[in-house]
């Protein structure tokens, strides 16, 4: 099976307090082959980039409104009077606010929904056509 990757290179903030943030070079990455999730890679200072993923829904919505809950929040800010996009990741291994230009998430988010269309991802896994074969048999 042939699957789309849509990726998109940016340079993401990590804020540290209100005055101080850290520039970090991530990957954007959406593949057919898991068609209801975003995955992010952050290059920081270590030999493995560190590798979230989470439902493609939250971010979408979360450039609009603030949404989602316990280890994943996402919501749409002004900073520097630029419009940008809010993340916050919590795991065992700690909490991260990271800081993503909005134009450009939104930009990468649409290529994302001209692929997949909202409401057709299960078409992308093959599930009725796996069980099409499973009960023909």
């Amino acid at each position: 099976m042939h699957y789309t990757v849509v990726e998109r290179e940016l340079e993401l903030k990590l804020v540290l307090s209100p005055e101080h943030s850290v520039a970090v070079p991530a990957r954007l990455v959406y593949s057919t082959e898991d068609p209801y999730a975003v995955h992010i890679a952050f290059h920081i200072n270590s030999d493995q980039p560190v590798n979230w993923t989470f439902a493609r829904e939250l971010l979408v919505e979360g450039v609009f409104r603030p949404c989602g809950q316990g280890d994943v929040r996402v919501w749409p800010a002004k900073a520097e009077g630029r419009s940008v996009v809010l993340m916050a990741l919590s795991s065992p291994d700690g909490e991260a606010l990271l800081e993503a230009p909005a134009a450009q998430v939104s930009a990468w988010l649409e290529r994302t929904l001209r692929v997949v269309p909202p409401g057709s991802e299960g078409e992308q896994l093959g599930i009725d056509h796996a069980l099409d074969q499973l009960l023909a048999r």
